[in-house]
């Protein structure tokens, strides 16, 4: 019982949310851009699915901070706080509770590949703001990864269904070198913006800067604009 009322509890300030930010999400340049640089067939937001300035490969390069934590799904916490009602720490079992998403989408990295189609098993960052509930004054997130990256993210960015923090990807678990045990995935934004290993999403009342933001690249990252540098 106490399971069932979580979870309606969860769609109802999902929906809340949805109702918050459905117009800043509608109006993002993923979406909404009406000349959108790139090529090939439109993808499913009504983009082209390459965006410019990038290659198709159906490698999965690795890039990192030179560091790759080893975190045990025993040991593996996300803390949630900052600018929310309920802040939180969630374990192993706590996030494997939540609902699960499947999805396809393409991940675009800013170092101009992009792999397309990938399938993908997590919970929507959404169903993470859900359980938490921002405050009014919530605007962007930072995230922090176990080895210490971190990365800002706009909330209507954030809060698109195809934002997962995914733990599953082509049906295996998540290999360490790409983030495993859980990563963020931003398939309408470089792919810069989904820390791996992640540890911490920080609920901001204002934008800030992550690692790679504050070494020049964009503070917003949208791959049809060729959005790279700031």
């Amino acid at each position: 019982m106490e399971e069932n009322n979580k979870l309606d509890r969860i769609i109802e300030a999902r929906m809340k949310l949805k109702e918050r930010f459905e117009e800043k999400i509608k109006n993002t340049p993923s979406i909404a851009d009406a000349r959108p640089q790139g090529h090939g067939e439109t993808n499913r937001h009504g983009m082209p699915q390459v965006p410019v300035g990038q290659t198709v490969t159906a490698k999965w390069p690795v890039l990192d901070l030179g560091y790759q934590p080893n975190v045990t799904l025993d040991r593996w916490r996300l803390y949630i706080d900052g600018e929310v009602e309920h802040p939180m720490v969630l374990t192993w079992d706590d996030f494997m509770a939540l609902p699960q998403t499947e999805d396809v989408s393409d991940f675009h990295c800013v170092t101009t590949w992009s792999k397309l189609d990938m399938s993908w098993i997590g919970v929507r960052l959404m169903d993470i703001a859900a359980l938490v509930q921002p405050k009014e004054t919530a605007t962007h997130l930072m995230c922090y990864g176990y080895d210490t990256y971190t990365t800002n993210v706009s909330l209507e960015e954030a809060l698109k269904p195809d934002v997962l923090l995914a733990h599953t990807v082509y049906g295996e678990p998540l290999p360490k070198e790409h983030g495993g045990p859980v990563r963020m995935i931003t398939p309408q934004l470089y792919a810069w913006k989904g820390s791996k290993w992640i540890k911490r999403i920080e609920f901001l009342s204002k934008n800030k800067r992550g690692f790679w933001e504050e070494r020049g690249y964009s503070n917003t990252a949208y791959p049809w604009r060729n959005d790279r540098y700031s």
